[in-house]
């Protein structure tokens, strides 16, 4: 597991900008690359279009870090990334990031994505076990996530295995 997870770093830092791998990234340098990569390994259903919009819902912690992201390549997708800051406009969103300023509306935020094919992202704890997909932690001064297949697939989105297989925990 721990060479797994070795893995995904050095593919994270590959897959930054070379800009940010120069010094040591930041937390949300960090997390804005995981977030490319749960990305890289989520399948959206065909009906989703050319372009999977990403959106952080409350306070943007990243900064201009993740609109690096912007027009990176998914697979035959393009990412655009928003600052969404209402909840009617978390339905025209693919991933969205649940910041900590807002997971205090986490039932009307899973609410109003309910049965779209919507990747949910949280870094606030147990946000998992409310229901978000995929929630990143710090342990022992590193970032990792786990992840909530059964919320995934209400959304009809398959989480990669080789993904899963990184998680620290799985809900199933």
């Amino acid at each position: 597991m721990r060479r797994a997870a070795q893995a995904l770093v050095l593919c994270l830092l590959v897959c930054l900008p070379a800009h940010m791998a120069a010094g040591a990234p930041s937390e949300y340098q960090l997390k804005a690359a995981f977030l490319y990569n749960f990305a890289l390994f989520t399948e959206w259903p065909e009906h989703v279009g050319d372009t999977l919009n990403l959106c952080v819902y409350g306070s943007d912690p990243f900064g201009a870090d993740l609109l690096k992201l912007e027009e990176r390549s998914v697979g035959t997708r393009r990412l655009s990334v928003h600052l969404t800051p209402t909840l009617n406009e978390l339905s025209n969103c693919e991933l969205v990031f649940i910041s900590r300023s807002a997971i205090g509306q986490l039932p009307q935020i899973l609410g109003t994505v309910d049965g779209s094919p919507v990747l949910t992202v949280a870094d606030s704890p147990s946000a998992m076990r409310r229901g978000v997909a995929i929630n990143m932690i710090t342990q022992q001064n590193r970032i990792a996530f786990e992840a909530n297949l059964t919320a995934a697939r209400a959304q009809g989105l398959n989480l990669s295995s080789r993904l899963l297989r990184l998680a620290e925990e799985v809900e199933q």
